[in-house]
This record gives structure tokens, sequence and C-alpha cells, in this order.
């Protein structure tokens, strides 16, 4: 383990005043470690150790941290003196709105907020308003935030959620205390890539609308099976809800259409974040304007609120502009980059598990990789618990890490490229894990 003195130092003092030590339960990891320094495809602690970086802060960094050309652009609105100002609209608001609905080609309206969480919450708000309904799916192991709709069966273990139920509904598991049972009775969890059971809780309740990732990216990268997303959207049309996109991991990180646009289905409503801002606090939900323009709908009784002081602050929405900017440039050059960096690390981590005879696969979408320890690519939860080898994947992300290498030290977590990795990072990486698979091999 390298030297983290400094960091153990940084985290004592903060537990004295911050519940935990960090601000988001999702930074508390083993080990712990304290960053004061992110640039390009690096990324430093508060003992000066240097790592290669593949978590991204969660997978916003897509062209790498503190990238110039955003940098730049948020210098520029400072120095001209943009402000919050807390009434009327922005020339910058405006430019990346109509920059989105030129990048994702279904959608017609934009409204911007701060976060992915704020996203999906507007996202089924706007559902249940159209619809009239109030009953939401959403998937077994997939994160669509912290609010009380989604905030349930994340990566619950087996032995509580029970055998895998076709067609039907997985109980309500809470990842938080304070979520009304009057309210968990709204939500219906099925799993990924599961059609049955989708249309058995249509028939049972009256849905408003499914949210759910087009690639369930918390888990990894369990990709949808073919015909799966375009089936949601006939079950949507069939059922009359809301098909809603969480693009927020996949949106302008796998295209800049979104993963919508490869998968060539049009959901109702989109939400986006992350890769839209590269690090800065951005997000926006999309859709046709029949439905986004219930956001300002003059019949109060039919508007659904959305209001935020700091929506669309002009720091991250320059850098929005800049990072989509960036992207468009050169006719998608980042993106034949990160795909040609990305089968090059698939390549070599297959290459290494095979040479080594250890049990496991590499799951990829262009920047986006895991390496799963089992003998086929999961398709939903229950395949992956059941099958997943939890601890050597923990023992391999402990390994790298004290090798320099940042992989997210929790199982099945993905590892994000970026347009400032190298094809020299690449083979980097896979030196590191080839070293860890032959001290592992069986």
């Amino acid at each position: 383990m390298p030297n983290n003195a400094r960091s153990l130092e940084v985290l004592r003092h903060n537990r004295q005043f911050i519940p935990g030590g960090v601000v988001s339960i999702n930074r508390a990891t083993n080990p712990e470690l304290v960053f004061v320094k992110g640039e390009g495809a690096y990324i430093w602690d508060a003992d000066g150790n240097r790592y290669l970086d593949y978590h991204g802060a969660f997978a916003p960094h897509f062209l790498g941290h503190n990238d110039p050309h955003v940098t730049e652009a948020v210098r520029q609105v400072l120095d001209q003196g943009a402000s919050l100002y807390g009434s009327g609209t922005t020339v910058l608001e405006g430019r990346l709105a109509e920059l989105m609905c030129a990048c994702v080609p279904w959608i017609e309206s934009v409204q911007l907020l701060n976060t992915g969480s704020e996203a999906t919450y507007q996202a089924v708000r706007l559902a249940r308003a159209v619809t009239g309904r109030d009953h939401v799916i959403v998937m077994q192991g997939g994160y669509n935030g912290w609010h009380n709709d989604v905030a349930c069966n994340l990566m619950t273990p087996l032995s509580t959620l029970g055998p895998r139920i076709s067609p039907g509904e997985y109980p309500f598991l809470p990842i938080s205390a304070g979520i009304p049972r009057e309210h968990q009775s709204l939500v219906h969890p099925v799993n990924f890539n599961d059609l049955d059971s989708v249309e058995w809780v249509c028939k049972k309740y009256p849905v408003a609308g499914l949210i759910t990732e087009p690639v369930l990216q918390n888990i990894g990268v369990v990709h949808p099976l073919p015909g799966y997303l375009g089936e949601l959207r006939q079950l949507a049309d069939r059922h009359g809800f809301l098909l809603i996109f969480d693009e927020v991991k996949t949106g302008f990180r796998h295209a800049l259409g979104g993963y919508a646009t490869i998968a060539g289905v049009t959901p109702d409503v989109a939400v986006y974040g992350k890769a839209l801002a590269n690090g800065y606090p951005a997000a926006a939900i999309a859709g046709k304007r029949a439905l986004m323009d219930r956001f300002a709908d003059p019949d109060l009784s039919r508007r659904v609120m959305l209001a935020g002081t700091y929506n669309a602050h002009p720091i991250p929405v320059a850098a929005s502009i800049a990072t989509i900017e960036r992207l468009m440039e050169n006719g998608g050059e980042v993106y034949r980059h990160v795909e040609t960096l990305g089968a090059r690390m698939q390549a070599g981590l297959e290459r290494a598990i095979q040479h080594a005879g250890i049990t496991a696969k590499v799951a990829r979408q262009g920047s986006a990789f895991c390496v799963y320890f089992m003998d086929h690519h999961p398709v939903d939860w229950h395949d992956l618990a059941s099958h997943h080898d939890a601890a050597t994947d923990e023992s391999m992300r402990r390994a790298l890490i004290e090798d320099g290498t940042y992989f997210f030290p929790l199982q099945t977590k993905q590892c994000s490229l970026s347009a400032a990795h190298t094809e020299a990072h690449v083979d980097a990486t896979v030196e590191a894990f080839t070293r860890w698979c032959n001290a592992a091999r069986p």
C-alpha cells in the first residue's frame, strides 16, 4: 500500500466536522485516500502518490482532468464578470440547450439542472403528471439517484433479495432510511433484460414510467440483450407509460446523441449529466416539446414544478458548451480515439486473463470497461451476484492501486478511459494487470 499518512490525517480532521469525513457516502473507500490534484489521465493523493486514473470521479472526466479547452471556457466567463442572476434567462443556457438539441436528433427541448439525481427526480415527476398515474418501474442493480423513487435495490446481496422472480417484481429494498412505506409501495424493481416482468407489473399496476440506464453501468457494463430496449419502447406505447432513459453515465460518453442513438431506440425522456460538463456540476432533462412544455404550462394544475437557484449557473454551463464543442470537433475524433483505446485495453486484458488461466470476462462499451470474474458476461444483477467472484475483483483493484493504477476499489465498478489517455497508458495498465494475473493465477 502506498504511503497514505497525510490522507489519513486529513480524514481524521474532517471526521470531526463532517459525518464520516466525506460529503458523499460513495467517497468512503478502502484504501482511504484523499486526492488533491487531477491533470489529464492522472490524479495525485495528499501524500504525493500519482495514479493513472480510470475512475474519473465516477466517469464525468471524459476529456480528462482539467481539460485545457474546458478550463479556458470557464476562465473566460469568470473574466467577463458572469454571475448568477436568478432572474430571466442567459445567452449561455440558450446556447447549451441549442447544442444539445443539435447533438441528440430526437430531442426538441431541454431543461438544465445541477445533478443527475435532480434530473431523474424531475423525469419521474413528469411521467406521473403526464399519465396521471403513480407507479414506477426501476431496475434491480441500477442506480438512478438518491431520491425516494429510486433509492432501492442497488447491489442487494442475494441472501436478502431472494431467488430470481420472473415474471414478477422484487420487494422494494431501500438503500436509505427515511423512505415512507407508502411511497415504497409505488415503486417496482425488476431485473434488467426481463421483459416478462415489465409486462407483469404493467398488468398489475397503473404504471406512470419506467426508468433505466440503457446500459447498466453502476454494476460495470451490463449490455441490453438484442431487442430489449426496442421491446421496452413497444411496452411503453402499449401500456401508456413513459420510457425514461437515464443517460447520466452513457450520454455524451458513448455518442453525442447518447446510447439511445446507438441502440436506435427513442425514449420519451432522457436525463444527462457527468460527461456533459467534464467534471463540473451540470445535468439536463430532455425530450419532445409536448412533454417538456409541462414544465412551463400556464395551467398550474398541469404544470410540473421545476426550479433551482443554481440551475444553469454560468460556470458549469460554459464548461458544458466547451465539452460538447470539443466532442463535435473533427467529426467525432474523441470518440474514435477512445474506441481505439478501449479495444486495445480489452484485447490486452483478455490476453493476460487467458495466459494466466483465470476465469474472467471483459465487458466494454466504448471507453467504459469492467472485468467480471465469471465465465460469461452478466445479463442482470441476479446473474452477476450468483457467478461473479467479488473477493477476487476487490483484490485485483487493491493490487492495481498499490501498483499506481486507480480502479475504484469496489467490485464491479466501471472503469473509464478518457481522451487524455494514450496507448502508452493503456499498455502500462495491461502490464500492471498482467502482473496481478500472474500472481493470482490458479
